[in-house]
C-alpha cells in the first residue's frame, strides 16, 4: 500500500527491546537490558540540580544551540580532561544520547555500499544503524582482550576487502556485550593502522568510568597524542546515560572540525537541538561536582554485583556455562557448553523468571548460537543470586526433556 524506502521495507526492531514485554511477568529476574541500577541513580543531586537550572528559564526553557549549551559543554571539557584527554569546548557536540551522535555521523560520511568494520559481537543498535544506511559491514574477531588487531592488519593488507573502509566501530573499554577491554598496545596498533589506511576509528565510550579492578588504561582518544596523525582519524562517543542517568539523553560526540561542523547541520533537521533542559540539568550536576562525589558508590556497587554474579554462575553452574570475568562495565558475556542453542534455553528461562540475551542478538554474520550476555548492573545481589539458581532449574529441565 505505502512506498516505504528500501531499509524501510522490512525493518526489524532492537532483539533486546523485544524482551522487554516479558518485563511484566511477575517475579522477573531480568538480566537482559543494559540498563543502570535506578536505585543507584543521584536523585538529590540531580534535584538540586534541576533547581539551580530552573533559575534561568531563558536559558533551559528556550530552544538552544545546535551543538549544546555552552555551561555543559563546558562542563564536558572539564570532565575529558579529568579523563586525560584535554580539548576545548568548541571540539565538543552535545546529543541526545551517543546513539545519536553515531547516526549523524553515518548520515554524513556512509553512503549506501560503503564499507564498514565492526567487531564482532557488537551493540545490536551499531548493527541496526549501519545496516539502515545500507553500509557493507565487514565484521572482525574479538577475543578477551578485545578487537583482534592483527586480524584487522591481515584483512587491510590482503585484497579482500571490495573497498576501502570507511570507518571502524569498536568499544574498547568494558565492551557491550562481551565486558572485554582492548589492552594498550592493541590501541597504539589500531590507531597506527587508522593513520596509515586512513579511515576513522569510532570510539564509543559509554562504561569507561565504570572500572572496579584492574588498572586504567587510556582511552583511544588520549593515545592519539602518541601516534602522529591519529587525531585526525579518531571520533570519540561518550554519555551520562550509564554514570548520571539515561532519562538525561545527555552525550558528545568529539571529532575533527570538518565532521562536527556536518553532523551539526544534520542534527539541526533532527531535533534543531538537544532538549536544553535536561542540558542545563546536567551541566549543573556536573559543576557542583556530584559526579564526582556519587560516581564511586556506583562503582563499588557494581563491583559487588559482578561479582555476585561470577561467583554464583562458577558455583552453580560450572560445567555449563564458561565466562570471562570483566573488570568494569555492565556485563558478563558467556558461552553455553552443553546446551547449544541460547536462544532455546531462553525460553526455559523464562519460564522460571529470569532472562537474558542471547549472543545471536550481537551478530552480523558468522552467528555463535550458544553464547549470551548477561548484565549484572540492574538487578540486587540477593535477585543476582536467586536468577542465578533459576538458570539452572531451566537447563536441568532442558536436559531432562
Amino acid at each position: 500500500m505505502y512506498a516505504f524506502t528500501a531499509p524501510f521495507e522490512a525493518p526489524t526492531g532492537s532483539p533486546i527491546r523485544e524482551l522487554f514485554k516479558y518485563l511484566a511477568q511477575p517475579g522477573m529476574i531480568s538480566f537482559a537490558g543494559g540498563y543502570p541500577a535506578s536505585d543507584l541513580f543521584d536523585v538529590a543531586g540531580l534535584e538540586a540540580a534541576a533547581a539551580r537550572a530552573a533559575q534561568q528559564p531563558a536559558l533551559c526553557l528556550q530552544y538552544g544551540p545546535t551543538d549544546g549549551l555552552a555551561t555543559l559543554k563546558e562542563e564536558l571539557a572539564k570532565l575529558m580532561a579529568r579523563r586525560g584527554t584535554p580539548c576545548s569546548p568548541q571540539d565538543l557536540l552535545v546529543t541526545t544520547g551517543s546513539q545519536q551522535g553515531f547516526d549523524l555521523l553515518l548520515r554524513v560520511l556512509v553512503a549506501p555500499g560503503d564499507t564498514v568494520l565492526v567487531e564482532q559481537p557488537a551493540y545490536p543498535a551499531t548493527l541496526q544503524a549501519l545496516r539502515l544506511q545500507q553500509a557493507n559491514i565487514v565484521t572482525l574477531p574479538v577475543d578477551r582482550d578485545g578487537l583482534d588487531v592483527e586480524a584487522l592488519d591481515a584483512l587491510l593488507a590482503s585484497s579482500a576487502l571490495p573497498q576501502p573502509p570507511k570507518l571502524l566501530y569498536t568499544v574498547p573499554t568494558f565492551a557491550n556485550p562481551t565486558g572485554a577491554t582492548l589492552t594498550r598496545e592493541r590501541r597504539v596498533a589500531l590507531l597506527r593502522l587508522a593513520v596509515r589506511y586512513r579511515f576513522l576509528v569510532v570510539e564509543d565510550d559509554p562504561y569507561g568510568d565504570l572500572r572496579f579492578a584492574g588498572t586504567a588504561l587510556p582511552s583511544l582518544l588520549a593515545l592519539t597524542s602518541e601516534v602522529p596523525g591519529a587525531r585526525d582519524w579518531l571520533v570519540h562517543f561518550s554519555s551520562l546515560s550509564k554514570i548520571v542517568a539515561p532519562g538525561l539523553r545527555v552525550g558528545w560526540t568529539i571529532a575533527p572540525a570538518e565532521i562536527v561542523r556536518r553532523c551539526v547541520v544534520a542534527k539541526q533537521t533532527v531535533d534543531l537541538c538537544s532538549s536544553p533542559w535536561t542540558q542545563a540539568i546536567a551541566a549543573a550536576y556536573l559543576a557542583d561536582g556530584a559526579l564526582e562525589r556519587h560516581l564511586p558508590h556506583i562503582v563499588a556497587a557494581y563491583a559487588r554485583k559482578c561479582a555476585a554474579l561470577c561467583d554464583a554462575l562458577a558455583a552453580q553452574l560450572p560445567d555449563d556455562i564458561a565466562f570471562h570475568r570483566p573488570d568494569g562495565g555492565m556485563f558478563v558475556w558467556a558461552r553455553l557448553t552443553r546446551t547449544q542453542d541460547a536462544s532455546a534455553y531462553l525460553q526455559a528461562c523464562i519460564a522460571e523468571n529470569v532472562m537474558f540475551v542471547p549472543g545471536i542478538a550481537f551478530y552480523h554474520d558468522r552467528h555463535d548460537v550458544a553464547s549470551l550476555r548477561l548484565s549484572f548492573a540492574a538487578p540486587g545481589v540477593a535477585d543476582i543470586e536467586t536468577g542465578v539458581s533459576r538458570i539452572g532449574l531451566a537447563l536441568r529441565t532442558l536436559e531432562q526433556r
